[in-house]
């Protein structure tokens, strides 16, 4: 009598598996769909999610120029955080040094503008070489691409020259 009653190549009399629902002799109900007619009606499932203390509790505004927040969003996608965790981690760091000098801060704030102008000026530098090795691909003729394989080659150096320079200023610690 099993072979004739299958659902889905499980014999229906056999228990479950653990947490399914449990056969209750010929009036159990065989099909599993949610979806069907004749099913009793169930509740939804509901995942109920643990919520974290909130950690950071106080809060404080902040007025940046354009330029600013520009930098300072550039700094945090790079960091992999948000802006306000860059801006809180950042502080902290600041704070955590006080020996360091006004001069040292704008210092270290030029150098990482510098190195975020750099990496944007890479990467459109690069796409232009993307470009031009997609019509190279295709057949067709590049003229241009001597001048932008220089412009790969400054804007390489340039941000070597501004890594070394950061590095060079944070002691070489990486």
């Amino acid at each position: 009598m099993a072979e004739a009653d299958r659902h889905q190549g499980a014999p229906v009399e056999e228990a479950a598996a653990e947490g399914g629902p449990q056969p209750q002799g010929d009036t159990a109900h065989t099909c599993h769909s949610a979806r069907c007619e004749h099913a009793a009606p169930t509740k939804p499932r509901i995942r109920r999610r643990t919520r974290q203390p909130r950690q950071r509790d106080r809060i404080r505004n902040v007025r940046l120029t354009q330029q600013e927040l520009d930098i300072i969003t550039a700094g945090a996608r790079a960091a992999g955080l948000t802006v306000a965790g860059f801006l809180s981690h950042s502080a902290l760091a600041a704070a955590r040094d006080l020996d360091a000098s006004a001069a040292q801060v704008a210092g270290q704030r030029q150098l990482v503008a510098e190195f975020f102008a750099a990496r944007r000026h890479l990467a459109q530098v690069g796409n232009n070489l993307n470009q031009i090795a997609k019509v190279l691909n295709s057949g067709g003729e590049a003229p241009q691409a001597e001048a932008v394989l220089d412009a790969v080659r400054r804007a390489t150096l340039r941000v070597q020259d501004a890594t070394t320079r950061l590095l060079d200023q944070s002691g070489g610690a990486a």
